[in-house]
């Protein structure tokens, strides 16, 4: 049987990043290489994704979370994917104002094997300029 840091490992691996563990909780951040300014300033604050684990059960369930800065072009297509594979969205709102582009951020989540959660995310970020 995998320990919880085994998962996390795998969970890092899938979503092509690192994995942090601390305190019960599995995360990766991704960056997003996107060229945004705020109220004219050019900004890599909070330019990221976070996916992370918690909560895992005796059957292999945890509780996924989720949020990513999107394009709003973005927007659609990432949650189309998210949605049709089962993935609740529970917020989908501004961060910041006077952003060119506009960029929103998409909070999702799950109760599923984190295991495959990674993998629905990873295939919603494959639609996504990086």
């Amino acid at each position: 049987m995998n320990t919880f840091q085994d998962l996390c490992k795998q969970y890092g691996s899938i979503l092509n990043g690192t994995p942090q563990f601390h305190n019960g909780v599995c995360s990766v951040e991704l960056d997003r290489n996107l060229e945004v300014t705020i109220q004219g300033r050019p900004s890599r604050a909070e330019l990221h994704a976070e996916i992370m684990f918690e909560s895992l059960d005796q059957y292999g369930n945890a509780l996924n979370l989720g949020e990513t800065v999107l394009l709003e072009a973005e927007v659609p297509y990432f949650i189309n994917i998210l949605t049709r594979n089962g993935i609740i969205i529970s917020a989908l709102h501004n961060h910041w104002l006077f952003t060119s582009p506009t960029i929103l951020y998409l909070h999702f989540q799950s109760i599923e094997p984190p295991l495959l959660f990674a993998k629905k995310v990873s295939k919603a970020f494959q639609s996504l300029k990086r």
